[in-house]
């Protein structure tokens, strides 16, 4: 990386942290630091819940979902802008009147303590797991240009948000996040525009998606209703629903967001901004990842993108068979060259036959790739059998470490890095602000100075920034990053979303009985996720938000009409 992208790339982000510590150096009391003073606007409310969600996740991992799957993952947000008007019109108004720190008190006053911590408790173990996430995501990039153990920059990644966040608590989040998100957005277009400028002259950005649209990489909207599909119309409009209710209504990390907003309007409106910002953004990061498929059609690529897994190869016993596999993948992609550009030129002349048959001889060239990165992948796995094969999340970071122009190259960095601070320091605040509010300071330690707390929040920001670090460590272990945030989230989310709405819309359901219900409901939505991970069953896991939150209504029902019906008998005899 060149001296002018380290400029700007620090520029940039120490930029963002000197302005919100600026911005936060008067806070001296719990309430500000955990709510903030409620006075901001519509659009930092806006942009601060769409960078809460836009972890460095987003900007590395789902480009690289798109350059393997195609477009069909923005079918996971089509339920967004249906779930911001229902939380506008049922849910801000509750918390508003109550004048919560967390979303988890309302729950003591409709049902019973008990009932508020163990949701409490599923949203600290949810999040907490994802935290550690999105830890490890801006991890793989320093460790990608570096050459560093994946530990140790997890370990300085984790640190340098734990300080930050510790520092401005829930203002300092909201008011440098509006910045992180105008510099996210920036970079993504950016990067949009100089891929299409790096292709062949003789490429237009017309035959660039033409292109990626015979390929299949631009086919978005899947209407088969088929349960082990993850991506459909319905498992967004349905299952993305419910997951989004639950995320943007029940889970801390957001609801603090909109509880610092200067009123009850102001957050309605930075809600309905993010419904409606949030889907076109998404399609511009994925579109960036179909944009880079095209583009590597042109320029040959890596042929394995984690290059620390190529050079241990490099090494080893197996390079001889590694310099056959890039000789025969060089062929392929020479071959696929003079492919795409017949596909192009029968495109253009509208022959149906000759697009097909182009069609057809493209297909076979990258799946004959394909079979070759599978045999690398092969090789690294009998080099090191605990080696991570899975490359997906590489895609993005290399074309812009490796074929960007200089200082572009420092913007995009900054963006990554950005978007794990925004989201990380939302997380673990919003993680200090539940163990706190919800158990410490009511179960635990109830009278104390306002200075206590305030000293026991940063404490807390730390111990669940530590906490986080531990899972990163494990992060590797899923195949997709930003799938692997949704899969925790969804194993949760329909839970806690099917106790808030027993408690909105199901008034003689008791304490006891939406209890046991989340109980049962937890138990057997982890028991279906198991037999789906072994093949027993296929479900995919966005329907887990739908099952939850639906077993919480059914048995909460269930259960109390059984508890009045024994209390009836005692009453009796």
């Amino acid at each position: 990386m060149s001296v002018i992208d380290w400029i700007i790339m620090l520029a940039v982000l120490l930029g963002i942290v000197v302005y919100g510590i600026f911005k936060t150096r008067n806070i001296n009391n719990v309430q500000s630091y955990l709510l903030g003073d409620k006075d901001l606007p519509w659009w930092t409310i806006g942009l601060s819940i769409m960078a809460t969600q836009a972890s460095a996740v987003t900007f590395l991992s789902t480009p690289g979902q798109a350059y393997s799957s195609g477009m069909g993952f923005a079918q996971f947000y089509f339920g967004m802008p249906i779930a911001m008007i229902l939380l506008c019109i049922f849910v801000l108004p509750i918390y508003y009147k109550l004048n919560v720190y967390t979303a988890y008190e309302y729950l003591e006053s409709r049902f019973d303590l008990k009932t508020r911590t163990l949701t409490a408790i599923l949203f600290l173990v949810q999040r907490g797991m994802a935290a550690g996430i999105t830890i490890y995501a801006p991890s793989i990039v320093l460790s990608n240009i570096f050459g560093w153990s994946l530990n140790i920059t997890i370990l300085l990644m984790g640190v340098f948000v734990i300080i930050y966040t510790v520092m401005g608590g829930t203002k300092a989040v909201s008011v440098t996040q509006k910045q992180q998100m105008i510099v996210i957005l920036i970079g993504m277009l950016l990067a949009a525009i100089i891929i299409v400028f790096k292709m062949p002259n003789d490429i237009s950005f017309g035959d660039a998606v033409s292109v990626a649209g015979k390929m299949g990489k631009l086919e978005v909207v899947n209407f088969d209703f088929d349960l082990s599909n993850r991506y459909t119309f319905w498992t967004g409009m349905i299952g993305g629903v419910f997951l989004f209710l639950s995320y943007f209504g029940t889970d801390q990390s957001q609801v603090q967001r909109y509880l610092s907003g200067k009123s009850l309007p102001e957050s309605r409106l930075g809600l309905l901004f993010n419904g409606i910002i949030k889907v076109p953004m998404q399609f511009l990061v994925l579109f960036v990842g179909i944009l880079v498929f095209v583009f590597f059609q042109f320029t040959n690529p890596p042929i394995h993108f984690n290059t620390a897994n190529i050079k241990n190869l490099e090494n080893s016993p197996y390079q001889q068979e590694l310099n056959r596999l890039q000789i025969e993948h060089n062929m392929v992609f020479d071959q696929k060259q003079i492919a795409i550009r017949s596909l192009i030129a029968a495109t253009k002349s509208n022959e149906t036959q000759s697009i097909q048959q182009a069609q057809q001889a493209v297909q076979n060239l990258i799946n004959e790739d394909k079979n070759i990165r599978q045999e690398v992948k092969q090789l690294i796995k009998k080099q090191n059998p605990k080696a991570e094969v899975n490359d997906d999340d590489y895609i993005f970071i290399t074309a812009v470490t490796k074929y960007l122009p200089v200082g572009l190259i420092g913007l995009l960095l900054a963006v990554i890095f950005s978007a794990a601070m925004s989201s990380t320091s939302s997380e673990l605040n919003a993680l200090a602000t539940t163990s706190i509010i919800d158990l410490y300071r009511r179960s635990f330690v109830k009278h104390q100075t306002d200075k206590h707390y305030l000293n026991m929040s940063k404490i807390f920001t730390i111990l669940w920034g530590a906490i986080a670090l531990l899972f990163a460590a494990t992060a590797s272990l899923f195949d997709n990053l930003i799938e692997a945030v949704n899969i925790v989230g969804s194993i949760f989310y329909g839970t806690i979303l099917g106790i808030f709405i027993v408690a909105f819309f199901l008034k003689k359901v008791g304490g006891n009985a939406v209890f046991l219900a989340a109980l049962v409901a937890e138990m057997i939505v982890i028991t279906i996720f198991t037999l789906d991970q072994y093949e027993y069953v296929k479900i995919a896991y966005l329907w887990l938000n739908l099952i939850g939150c639906f077993l919480v209504m059914f048995f909460g029902l269930i259960f109390q009409a059984g508890n009045k019906i024994l209390i009836k008998n005692i009453t009796t005899e």
